[in-house]
């Protein structure tokens, strides 16, 4: 059991099968590695965890496990009253500790394997990580502490092609078959990288990434660098290592790395299965982006301004016929092809002014930036298409486009006369807004 307080059980929210199903064709084939802390092991949650990994593996997607032993090193520690040099594989491990990490680590292994055969999942724990000395550090020997050395990927290829589940120790050995301890998180990494995996997930006994106190939902590769480079000290220091690992993953390939807590009811699938998630994933740069829409986007956008219209009056709605008409006037922001909000790009016939409308981001997504972006990116467009003008009507966001975008409050004297006319008609009294481009 977890000494950490139990978050509460939150239901699989995609458990209709076409939140599920609309993921089986991105994901088949793909290899996602599973980081599992050693106290998620011992949560009474981790059967529950197993049965997620055995439903992933019906939708033909290959599982990759590497455990770690933390926990379960410092209960044999505080057990036998043994010292221990460190828990977690990066300090100096002493003849002490190796032995107890030895003891620990056959008892999850064993922990796993059983869990995994009661769901009928065939799995091999392998041998197929050489790990050599990480030796001396400044100044510090690190003793019996190791690093990873030569992976041979085509045994781990050939059983995942077997539709077996390769099972990772933190106990490595090293070219004389001696024993070293090694940093899970590092192992799950370097596997990650070396399988150009498409998902590095750690299941951890938090939330996801803190940062200045705050739980994250996703996280730019970038800003996570720049966070680690210059103010270390925001990044909650219990997961400090898991969030340079997905630094080093990302920046190897692999697309998305995922931190959540192992302890949640279907956590795991909730996190890759919807379009929200669980806990905090951090994504290369091709994650988030914005771009023109298409005509099997008008659905999202009717749905996104369906929502907002019935929310407040300040959104006037438009029908999904309506959309597909001027599809090519709308911008999509999405996230793994999910829209998560839009904005629209209207000429003003006989002028060199657009108007912008249509901001609009899915609740969840809310204050997190994404109406800033669709609005900045809104006008860099504006500007690359000719445009001299950028003009937008609110009645209740004027201070967004005003303290966000750079617009200055204008009369309806700036509308056009045809706009003009249709803004007194409907006698909404709008604001109107204008951005004036060089």
């Amino acid at each position: 059991m977890s000494d950490l307080p139990l978050p509460p059980i939150t239901p699989l929210k995609p458990s209709d099968l076409r939140g599920i199903l609309e993921y089986v064709p991105m994901f088949r084939g793909q290899v996602f590695v599973v980081a599992i802390d050693g106290s998620v092991v011992d949560d009474d949650n981790f059967g529950n965890v197993i049965t997620d990994l055995a439903v992933m593996k019906s939708l033909h997607i290959r599982i990759v496990l590497v455990h770690g032993i933390g926990r379960q090193l410092k209960t044999l520690s505080e057990e036998r009253g043994i010292p221990i040099s460190d828990a977690y594989g990066s300090a100096p491990t002493d003849d002490a500790t190796l032995k107890l990490a030895t003891k620990a680590s056959a008892e999850v292994g064993q922990s796993l394997v059983r869990q995994l055969t009661r769901h009928n999942l065939k799995c091999a724990l392998t041998n197929s990580i050489r790990a050599t000395e990480v030796g001396v550090l400044g100044g510090v020997n690190h003793q019996h502490t190791g690093k990873v050395d030569k992976i041979d990927f085509d045994v781990i290829k050939s059983l995942l092609e077997r539709d077996i589940v390769p099972v990772f120790s933190p106990i490595c050995f090293d070219r004389d078959g001696d024993p070293l301890r090694v940093n899970s998180d590092l192992l799950a990494t370097e596997l990650a990288t070396g399988l150009q995996a498409s998902k590095l997930i750690f299941l951890t006994p938090h939330a996801g990434l803190m940062i200045k106190g705050e739980t994250l939902v996703n996280l730019p590769l970038g800003e996570l660098q720049n966070t680690l480079k210059k103010h270390p000290q925001d990044v909650d220091t219990r997961l400090l290592s898991k969030a340079k690992e997905a630094c080093i993953a990302l920046e190897g390939g692999v697309p998305r790395a995922h931190i959540l807590d192992g302890r949640v009811f279907s956590g795991l699938l909730t996190e890759i299965f919807d379009k929200v998630g669980l806990g905090t994933m951090i994504h290369a740069n091709d994650y988030q982006q914005i771009r023109v829409a298409r005509k099997k986007d008008a659905q999202g956008i009717y749905q996104i301004l369906r929502n907002a219209a019935n929310r407040t009056e300040a959104v006037v709605q438009r029908t999904r016929q309506e959309i597909e008409q001027h599809i090519d006037t709308y911008y999509v922001y999405v996230v793994d092809e999910s829209i998560i909000g839009c904005c629209c790009l209207q000429k003003l016939a006989g002028t060199q002014s657009v108007e912008l409308a249509a901001v609009l981001v899915q609740p969840f997504y809310q204050g997190k930036g994404v109406g800033k972006k669709l609005a900045e990116f809104a006008v860099q467009e504006a500007q690359r298409l000719g445009y001299k003008k950028v003009i937008a009507l609110s009645t209740q966001s004027a201070r967004f486009f005003q303290d966000v975008a750079g617009f200055e409050e204008g009369s309806p004297k700036d509308l056009p006369k045809t706009r003009r006319e249709k803004y007194e008609k409907t006698k909404r009294g709008s604001k109107v807004l204008v951005r004036k481009l060089v």
